[in-house]
This record gives structure tokens, sequence and C-alpha cells, in this order.
């Protein structure tokens, strides 16, 4: 999958989902629910709250069966200061993680949209300076119970919770990252002092 270093609402971003097989595709983020009339309700569900994506409609029938991984290296948070300020949190260790995520297959008069919704949680103790909300973060523990879709969604509450800080960073970057068009390494650049 081609890199992005700026995946805005409505675009294309890259999940791991079961299947028939286990497969790595590209989706809209932002769900459709299947039962939705007009696929404009994306726009509205870029993130599902770990507290009601049980039982949200939006989100419900995908929790209980369509749940997927979301590989990033980081993940972009602002800090509701005035301007706004992004930072950029990942693994101290520059490896790569899984964003717990539920996705959803809508179609009418011929249109298919395959879509995403991010789980958010609270912040971690890193997190709360920054925001309130944090992704729930999935372990590679539990990668195939997470996938598995003979578990019912309701037997994964558990993993709905903040991650542990430790081995993470997050940083000040520019405001670069604010505008969609801008899409390259330089957005995860450190500012000074930072």
């Amino acid at each position: 999958m081609p890199p992005s270093y700026n995946v805005c609402p409505s675009q294309l971003i890259t999940i791991c989902r079961q299947a028939q097989a286990r497969e790595l595709v590209q989706v809209r983020w932002g769900l459709v629910p299947f039962w939705a009339e007009d696929p404009k309700t994306g726009y509205n569900t870029i993130n599902a709250r770990a507290e009601t994506v049980a039982a949200k409609p939006a989100f419900r029938q995908a929790f209980k069966q369509r749940r997927c991984l979301i590989p990033v290296d980081g993940f972009y948070e602002w800090r509701r200061t005035t301007p706004k300020q992004p930072f950029f949190i990942h693994r101290a260790d520059a490896h790569p993680f899984a964003l717990a995520g539920v996705w959803e297959h809508w179609e009418k008069a011929g249109q298919v949209i395959e879509s995403v919704a991010i789980i958010v949680t609270d912040g971690n103790a890193m997190m709360k300076p920054i925001h309130d909300r944090m992704p729930v973060i999935i372990d590679p523990g539990d990668f195939e119970r997470w996938l598995s879709p003979g578990v019912d969604g309701h037997q994964l509450l558990d993993l709905l919770r903040p991650h542990d800080e430790q081995g993470y960073e997050a940083y000040r970057i520019g405001a670069a990252v604010n505008k969609p068009q801008n899409n390259s390494p330089e957005l995860v650049k450190r500012l000074a002092g930072a």
C-alpha cells in the first residue's frame, strides 16, 4: 500500500480484515452504515466511541461481526489551543502498530462503498495534556481474537481501553498537517525544541 502522511476523512485508509481470508485493503475513512440512505452519512462517523460502539446503531452490527486493524506508524492529535497545536504520537522505537476499527459494506443502486471508523477511548496519561481521547490500540497478542468473525464484539470490550503510554511518545509538529493536500514525510518532523 502506498504510504500516506496525512489521511483525512473521506480518503482511503488501509485496513487488515478477516473476510474469507485475511486481507489488506483500502476503504474510505468515515463509516457508512449498511442501512444508510445516503453515503454522506460517513462524514459524521469517522470515529466510534468505545463506550457506545456495541450499542450505537451506526456501529453495532459492524462491531459484532466486522472488526479490523488499521496499521499505522503514528497518528495526529490537536491540542485545543489558539491556534490549535498538532502533535504526532508514535512508538519510540518507530515500529508500526495497529488501531482498532470497524468496517462496513454499503450498496445502493449499483454504488458500492466499503468504509471504516476508528474506535476511540479516553486518553492515557501521555495523551490527556494534548486531548481527552485517543484511538484504541490493539496489541499483537490480541490480533487474532480481535479479527475473528466467530468472536462476538461483546467478548472484546476489555480491549477498548486507553493503551499504556510506555514505549510511546508525542511531540509537536508544524501546522502543515492541517491541510489535506499536504502529504509528505515533512509533516512528522519534530518542531525545534519539541
